[in-house]
């Protein structure tokens, strides 16, 4: 098969077009134009130390809005959950998923569970060392 210069210029150009399109459709944004609706009220549950509340959120579907349920979620020291969020741009709306954020007023407080009684552990210690725990072991006071 021969090939003309024309026909070589098209599937040229078609290649260079498919190869320039291919990015833009990795690249896939939606741009959502009906706002979601307003948050739903929940009641928070009573949560255990370690956990924290990640409120419910509007998701869209494709199609519309669906309510998603709030849930706990374990706690990391030193940040704050954000959750998640619509953002307005331009004519439409974009969900920013929940994510932690380092807290910048966190302050570090050491348990008391971690501290150990400083009399607790001398107390130990002198009953080991001189058995009785009163000080006086065998060789030490008055020797009759």
């Amino acid at each position: 098969m021969i090939i003309t210069a024309p026909l070589k210029k098209i599937m040229l150009a078609l290649l260079l077009a498919g190869a320039a399109a291919a990015p833009a459709i990795a690249q896939v944004s939606i741009n959502i134009n009906l706002a979601p609706p307003q948050p739903q009220y929940e009641a928070v549950p009573v949560l255990a130390p370690a956990q924290v509340w990640a409120p419910g959120y509007w998701a869209w579907t494709g199609e519309r809005h669906v309510w998603v349920r709030g849930h706990a979620i374990q706690k990391r020291d030193g940040y704050r959950w954000a959750p998640d969020r619509w953002e307005q741009r331009g004519d439409g709306y974009h969900r920013q998923p929940g994510t932690w954020v380092r807290d910048a007023n966190y302050v570090y407080v050491k348990d008391k569970k971690d501290k150990k009684d400083k009399y607790e552990k001398h107390d130990k210690h002198n009953d080991k060392r001189h058995g009785n725990g009163n000080g006086h072991g065998k060789g030490h006071g008055n020797r009759d």
